[in-house]
């Protein structure tokens, strides 16, 4: 019985072994880039496989999903996004505005202003759920795979371009609006 399992042990290994150096002699050659389609694609599988990444890399795919984008001014603020997300990696907070503040490039009105729109592509698992329901398209993905960081932090992207005193502003705007209409409603 041990002498089996310690044969059958080394017959295991040199059959490891056996492929690993086949593949260190044929990594000698570039591997040739072949289309999926082709017959013998699987066949055709010998030379070196790891891309010199940044040097060379890899074709993207057109339907590939990387890096979010958003273009805000296209934004209405409807939060479709943030609650189509699995993970909740989108955190949008709006404040209302008393008339239309513009429009956006499709000609959707703006009534909603982007206090905050902050997405962690860290927490992001790139299904993009969120671009499919974006009623005007200003949530996208890119081609831009490469952000790597050693800090945490600098992968939550914010796309809000108010600071605190424009946000103090537009909520005191709003409650003003708010309080005139309730007096306006009692006379």
């Amino acid at each position: 019985m041990i002498l089996r399992t310690t044969i059958q042990g080394l017959a295991t290994a040199i059959k490891g072994l056996t492929l690993t150096v086949k593949h260190l002699f044929s990594a000698r050659k570039a591997r040739k880039t072949l289309d999926i389609k082709e017959e013998a694609y699987f066949d055709n599988q010998g030379g070196v496989t790891t891309v010199q990444f940044p040097k060379v890399k890899m074709p993207i795919p057109e339907v590939a999903r990387y890096q979010l984008d958003v273009e805000i001014d296209d934004c209405i603020v409807c939060d479709l996004c943030a609650k189509a997300c699995p993970v909740d990696c989108i955190a949008i907070e709006s404040i209302k505005s008393p008339d239309a503040i513009g429009k956006t490039s499709d000609g959707s009105v703006k009534r909603l202003y982007a206090a905050k729109f902050e997405i962690d592509m860290a927490k992001c698992m790139y299904c993009g759920l969120c671009t499919v329901v974006c009623p005007t398209e200003c949530i996208t993905m890119t081609d831009q795979y490469d952000r790597s960081t050693p800090n945490l932090a600098d992968l939550n992207y914010s796309f809000s371009d108010m600071n605190e005193q424009e946000i103090a502003k537009r909520k005191e705007e709003w409650t003003r609006f708010q309080a005139e209409k309730e007096a306006a409603k009692k006379k």
